[in-house]
């Protein structure tokens, strides 16, 4: 919501909004011209043109039955976001996972091509220093995000889809219906449509609709390869059509993000940006908040926040951790799971995401929104972890507190310690730094 209130007032409107509490994003809000409240009234929406908001805020919220009353338009974030993608030609990035890095490098290379691409992505680029700008360009770059079907109301020139994998069954049902989504939201695109091939149910999709296929396995389209890790950073080659066409330096941890960069080079190269340009905005990318995110460095051990929720995504970031030529000693992974309908759902596919870990700290659920499940708590993947490989340390710790103290106590020199989640676990590092050192 903070890169769609930002993007809009950057275009010239006159924007509003509300939240619960103080959040660091909000500085950046205001900074656009945002006139921001804390706490939720209903008099605030009196008078406005159309009020919107995120899929999270139940319907019931005070402002949105005052602006149903009084006949102001009521949009979902979807709606929304559909208006801005029309004043442009919009190119969006989805899939489960690896979106909104996807984005910024995409963006990325566009500008340094000089093509001044608007963007809409779900973080803070790091290069940037914000999660939404509008440049009154021809192109936009947009994150589109299946959890509410927001990607199937987007009009778009063109798409990057990134992976298709279990998630947010309690808007779809079941995986099928997530399938039958992507490739519905393909079969919209009449522009450049390019599909990550390492993935065997987005490679399907691809085949089906046509697509130009990215990945670091043979067959596609383009092809990262001779990849090899660089103290904290990868190098490697491109193919196109097995033509080699250069060589990327990628400041970043992780396969994942390889083929992340990938995906965001076959896009460039299909709405023309030279490969001199794309190499040079890989080069110096700088990330985006939440991935990856070194948070401080205290007694020799390590302090770093992630976004990871999903086991795949968890697997990924905690494989590029113990392969990244980093040499820490142990990797301490914190994870905060999310959404009680998500984790009743797919607890047990958690049992084998740490296995690079050497200490699994876990804590319980954060409802976002969700409705507690009797029965659904941390415990379960807890459980599932144990289940997996009994031998593997792990701790359970539901109470914040009790999970600040442990940390704060067990992390030493040559450790790194990963916090995990999509929810309050983004603000762990600092607690816990501020125990092992008080201002």
């Amino acid at each position: 919501m903070s890169a769609i209130a930002i993007a809009l007032a950057e275009m010239g409107h006159e924007v509003s909004g509300t939240d619960l509490r103080e959040h660091p994003v909000l500085e950046r809000v205001r900074a656009a011209q945002v006139d921001v409240r804390i706490g939720h009234d209903r008099s605030l929406v009196h008078g406005v043109d159309a009020v919107t908001a995120s899929s999270a805020i139940p319907d019931r919220n005070i402002e949105l039955d005052e602006a149903r009353n009084t006949n102001v338009t009521v949009l979902r974030r979807a709606g929304m976001l559909a208006s801005i993608c029309a004043q442009a030609k919009s190119i969006a990035v989805a899939g489960t996972h690896g979106k909104t890095t996807t984005t910024s490098m995409l963006m990325l290379m566009m500008a340094e091509a000089g093509m001044r691409p608007s963007f809409v992505v779900g973080g803070d680029v790091t290069d940037v220093g914000t999660g939404a700008q509008w440049t009154r360009g021809e192109w936009l770059v947009v994150e589109a995000d299946e959890s509410d079907g927001t990607h199937l109301e987007l009009p778009l020139y063109g798409t990057i889809l990134t992976n298709v994998e279990v998630d947010h069954l309690d808007h779809y049902g079941s995986f099928d219906a997530i399938v039958e989504s992507f490739g519905t939201y393909l079969s919209q695109i009449d522009g450049p449509k390019v599909v990550c091939s390492d993935d065997a149910v987005a490679s399907e999709l691809a085949t089906r609709h046509g697509a130009v296929t990215y990945g670091c396995e043979p067959g596609a389209d383009i092809r990262a390869t001779d990849v090899r890790a660089d103290n904290g950073a990868f190098v490697f080659d491109v193919l196109q059509h097995d033509v080699r066409l250069g060589s990327i330096e990628l400041p970043m941890r992780g396969i994942h993000n390889v083929v992340n960069a990938t995906g965001a080079i076959a896009m460039a190269l299909q709405v023309g940006v030279a490969f001199d340009d794309i190499r040079n905005a890989l080069a110096k990318f700088g990330g985006v908040a939440r991935r990856f995110d070194v948070r401080g460095v205290d007694g020799g051990a390590t302090f770093v926040d992630d976004y990871a929720h999903l086991p795949s995504e968890i697997s990924a970031v905690l494989a590029a951790t113990r392969h990244s030529g980093d040499k820490w000693k142990r990797v301490i992974a914190v994870f905060q799971p999310n959404r009680y309908n998500r984790i009743s759902e797919i607890w047990a596919d958690y049992g084998a995401a740490f296995g690079d870990a050497d200490i699994v700290v876990l804590t319980d659920i954060y409802a976002s929104g969700t409705t507690p499940i009797p029965g659904v708590t941390g415990k379960l993947i807890v459980n599932a972890v144990t289940e997996h490989d009994p031998k593997q340390r792990v701790v359970w710790l539901p109470q914040r507190d009790d999970l600040v103290q442990f940390v704060a106590g067990e992390a030493r020199d040559g450790d790194i310690v990963l916090s995990m989640g999509c929810g309050d676990i983004a603000t762990l590092p600092s607690e816990v730094l501020d125990v092992r050192s008080p201002r």
